[in-house]
């Protein structure tokens, strides 16, 4: 399983003749172009989920999003105002 952070329009090339490219979205919801041959079959996974048994559910792979980190691992970020900065090397 690979895991990536893309940019808009990056996309991915999979063998010689599929490619997918990330064309944005939103917090929930991204856009894909998916560029293959017509004989290579696309399904979406809630196509398969419903089309298939119980026990056909049980064995197919499941992924979930990661959610984000929560706010005590995350880099803290520090803003600098080089203008108070200035001023208070100045009053020293």
């Amino acid at each position: 399983m690979l895991r990536l952070t893309v940019s808009t329009e990056e996309y991915l090339q999979i063998g010689e003749n599929v490619k997918i490219v990330f064309l944005g979205g939103s917090r929930n919801h991204l856009r894909i172009m998916v560029d293959a041959p017509k004989e290579l079959n696309i399904v979406r996974s809630r196509v398969i989920e419903k089309n298939t048994s119980e026990e056909e559910k049980a064995s197919l792979p499941h992924y979930y999003a990661v959610p984000d980190l929560p706010e005590k691992y995350r880099k803290k970020r520090i803003e600098v105002n080089d203008g108070a900065r200035k001023r208070a090397e100045k009053a020293k």
